[in-house]
């Protein structure tokens, strides 16, 4: 892997691109999409289960690395037509986010640590990309 990403998304909208093999980020948009290339890790973190609740989940949801190809776009019926790319997901736990705050490049001593997360794609260490890994049981490797 040369670069590690977090993507943001609810656990139901990460549960259908893992179904299906792909990832979309921010609502469709095409121009993050083209930052990840193919044999790049990515996990997502899904704040909540259901889009627009308030459920608390706040856990790592999927984990994977980006596939051959380039962004593509989808069709979700309703002319929505957004951008994604393929993955092969590996099999994983879900894991919460708090027990791993103060081990992680991107929140440890951060009291604000859910600001990064709001743009909704960011490029993480291979330290973090491997730490969440173990967490969720996913034999994936950093680097």
């Amino acid at each position: 892997m040369s670069a590690h990403w977090i993507a943001v998304a609810s656990a139901e909208h990460v549960r259908r691109g893992r179904e299906a093999g792909f990832m979309q980020v921010n609502h469709g948009k095409a121009a993050p999409l083209r930052r990840i290339k193919p044999g790049d890790g990515i996990i997502y973190y899904s704040p909540t289960t259901i889009l627009r609740e308030k459920d608390g989940l706040q856990a790592f949801t999927a984990i994977g690395t980006v596939r051959e190809g380039e962004p593509y776009q989808g069709d979700m019926g309703g002319g929505f037509t957004p951008f994604r790319r393929d993955v092969e997901w590996a099999k994983a736990e879900e894991a919460p986010i708090k027990p791993l705050l103060e081990q992680l490049d991107f929140t440890a001593g951060k009291s604000n640590w859910g600001y990064q997360l709001r743009f909704g794609l960011f490029e993480i260490t291979a330290h973090d990309f491997a730490l969440i890994a173990e967490a969720m049981g996913a034999a994936m490797k950093a680097g």
